[in-house]
């Protein structure tokens, strides 16, 4: 089979298009046979050498798929209402860069009725961690402020999005007025240009002095201090990624006045089990939302996976091109097929 791989650490031209054995589904697990790939941050930092997979993982890249079941652990099968030939998305430890990707049956999901291929290969990464990191840890309720880091990043379409149909009230950051306007359109009620505004002073600003009451924030760094400061009493602040730097301080005597919450959470070496009850959540309370067209996979571009002729590169290089450069609103996907 066709696949994409890390030739060696370094910049987007080190992925290669090159063949590997096609692999088989274990106990337990699914073949799939993939139309489409998405692409994500941790799957750069992979690249660069600063994410390597799991033990037991694939080292191809890529961490979500949409495609078609080709065969699979038939009991495991029944028992999650699906069958051989059943189109689906689904969230891989890797291996997700390839024309055929095994996935463990409870990270498999049906592709919501509506949608293309290349749309449900752009949900599970995010979708899982919105769900994990907003929902579970951070416990946002109806009625209840959420500041979201990054607003036009896939987690920050996704979340925006999630957030406001269940109930939330969203205040989104973004590096431009355009991307401030994208985040608005997707249903944010404010947001806020982190290069040209306080996020801190706006964000209290924004709830009459009372903060926020979750953080989604995938900076990190020099952030926690002012995140600290604009939550509200009892307000959580979930950290998902650290672009900003893995050191901050913090006014811990403002932590305990406030009774504030700092967590944090990595999905990718979590157990099949606990990424199953996600599956099965996001089953429940996100696919009808899906269905009815009330959240929408937003899919900014489409690059070929099988496309080494190109002038500019390797569909894969360039769409990790496209991923570092931050111009994107929404997710990055290859397709391997016609979906």
């Amino acid at each position: 089979m066709n696949v994409i791989e890390i030739a060696s650490f370094g910049g987007p031209d080190v992925l290669r298009l090159t063949t590997r054995p096609m692999p088989v589904a274990g106990v337990g697990e699914v073949l799939i046979r993939v139309a489409a790939s998405g692409v994500n941050r941790p799957d750069v930092l992979q690249r660069a050498g600063m994410y390597p997979a799991p033990a037991g993982a694939s080292d191809i890249p890529g961490l979500e798929i949409a495609g078609t079941i080709v065969n699979g652990d038939v009991q495991a099968l029944q028992g999650a209402s699906l069958q051989v030939g059943d189109r689906v998305c689904a969230l891989v430890a890797g291996g997700g860069y390839a024309e055929y990707c095994v996935a463990p049956v409870g990270q498999c999901l049906p592709v919501p009725q509506g949608l293309s291929d290349i749309e449900a290969a752009s949900l599970p990464e995010t979708f899982f961690t919105v769900w994990s990191n907003v929902f579970d840890r951070g416990g946002l309720k109806a009625g209840e402020t959420l500041l979201l880091q990054g607003g036009t990043s896939g987690i920050g379409v996704t979340a925006i999005q999630m957030a406001k149909a269940l109930g939330a009230h969203v205040i989104a950051t973004a590096g431009s007025d355009t991307k401030c306007e994208a985040c608005l359109a997707l249903g944010a009620d404010h947001a806020i240009n982190y290069k040209t505004q306080d996020f801190q002073a706006e964000a209290l600003r924004l709830t009459g002095g009372n903060g926020v009451d979750v953080v989604l924030d995938m900076v990190a760094g020099s952030y926690v201090a002012k995140e600290v400061q604009c939550l509200a009493e009892d307000g959580r602040l979930v950290i998902i990624a650290v672009q900003g730097g893995v050191q901050g301080e913090i006014n811990a005597a403002l932590v305990m006045r406030k009774r504030l919450t700092i967590t944090g959470s990595t999905l990718r070496a979590r157990p099949v089990a606990f990424k199953e009850g996600i599956a099965k959540a996001c089953l429940q309370h996100v696919w009808p939302l899906l269905e009815t067209g009330r959240i929408k996979p937003v899919v900014h571009s489409v690059f070929a996976a099988v496309d080494d002729g190109h002038a500019s590169g390797s569909g894969a290089s360039r769409a990790h091109v496209l991923m570092e450069s931050n111009q994107h609103v929404g997710k990055i996907i290859l397709t391997w097929s016609a979906a």
